[in-house]
């Protein structure tokens, strides 16, 4: 039997993001070994049919003898498990997954881009200094790989132009896809209820979205505003909880605790809300379009592929608290538009996001055929 390896930076991604892709290889007749960081939720990924195996990382640390550590531990695993193939995805796994790989002689190394993260987004002194240092490592391991596969076009654009991959190297995909049989569109709510899902970090727009629903919340009071999402201590712009408190305890946002059934929330809310400051294609905008929501969200690398302006939601230019503010209150004042603006993301979503027809494009793009 064949074997695929899948490595992965966080558990929860494996079986939230990569279930059906990973049912999708499994019967092309491969065993697929899986790698996590820790034990978490070992369960649930092992559900999925995987063989699961630890490899410790640091995933938002800079500290370079753990991140030898992790390069060790998987040029070690794949010498052993001599895999036919990999794929690793987000920013560790494929510097380290890929360099790894091609140390141990894999012949089918496949890297995904799901974002380019924090360091491409901020101007600070410390940041450009770690890009530069990142795009140097980031040229040597796609260099390693065998397929590069990207989740939006300006993602795709930056990396050719910037010769960190090689253009024949390259493949596009739309985003992780999302399970149109898991997420289905359900009732409205009665009131106009907003919701934004996301790591509680300021590139993902957080501060925009209490600003901007403090200010439609004072013009009509019976609109709701829902926060569902971690506050992550270890990450260079995560938001200050204190921050985050103001607007929970003066009533403006509802934070939400931790689920395992978002599709329930997203059925609680009428718009969704995401003013990133870049992605690779949000996987919850995603399922927010496959339930019936309008979107509201930034004319940003990742964002903007999911939205056609004043079709299905609205784009908004980044870090304009006002902006927001003005595209949530049209949908407060003009109530018809959740419905109808909802039905064209239903609609957009089956076309380009349903998960089946993506993973059919990443399994042609990684060369994963029957026997």
């Amino acid at each position: 039997m064949k074997k695929f390896i899948l490595v992965s930076p966080k558990n929860r991604t494996i079986y939230n993001f990569r279930g059906n892709l990973i049912k999708e290889i499994q019967d092309r007749g491969y065993e697929v070994v899986v790698t996590g960081p820790n034990k978490d939720d070992i369960e649930r990924v092992k559900a999925l049919g995987v063989r699961f195996m630890e490899v410790p990382m640091n995933k938002n640390g800079i500290n370079p003898i753990s991140d030898l550590k992790y390069f060790f531990s998987l040029h070690k695993l794949f010498r052993r498990e001599k895999p036919d193939a990999i794929l690793a995805y987000t920013i560790k796994p494929v510097i380290y997954g890929s360099i790894a790989a091609w140390g141990a002689k894999v012949k089918n190394i496949n890297a995904m881009i799901t974002g380019v993260g924090y360091l491409f987004i901020s101007t600070t002194f410390k940041a450009k200094i770690l890009k530069s240092i990142t795009k140097k490592i980031y040229s040597i391991a796609l260099g390693c790989a065998h397929r590069v596969i990207f989740q939006n076009p300006d993602d795709l654009k930056e990396f050719t132009e910037n010769k960190l991959v090689n253009k024949e190297k390259v493949g596009l995909v739309n985003g992780s896809g999302v399970d149109m049989n898991k997420f289905r569109p359900t009732e409205f709510p009665k009131e106009t209820v907003f919701f934004m899902l996301a790591r509680l970090l300021y590139s993902k727009g957080v501060k925009e979205y209490l600003e901007a629903a403090k200010i439609v919340k004072n013009k009509y009071s019976n609109v709701k505003f829902l926060l569902l999402g971690n506050i992550v201590h270890n990450m260079q712009d995560a938001v200050i909880e204190d921050d985050i408190k103001e607007f929970v305890n003066s009533g403006v946002v509802e934070l939400l605790p931790e689920t395992n059934d978002v599709a329930k929330v997203y059925a609680q809310s009428s718009v969704f809300v995401l003013p990133s400051y870049r992605e690779g294609t949000p996987r919850s905008v995603l399922e927010a379009m496959a339930m019936g929501r309008p979107i509201i969200t930034t004319d940003v690398p990742g964002c903007r592929e999911t939205v056609v302006d004043n079709e299905n939601g609205f784009l908004i230019p980044v870090k304009d608290i006002e902006a927001l503010a003005n595209a949530m209150e049209q949908f407060v004042s003009n109530p018809q538009l959740i419905k109808r603006m909802g039905e064209k993301s239903l609609q957009y979503c089956s076309e380009k996001f349903e998960v089946g027809n993506v993973n059919k494009k990443m399994l042609k793009l990684m060369n994963i055929v029957d026997d």
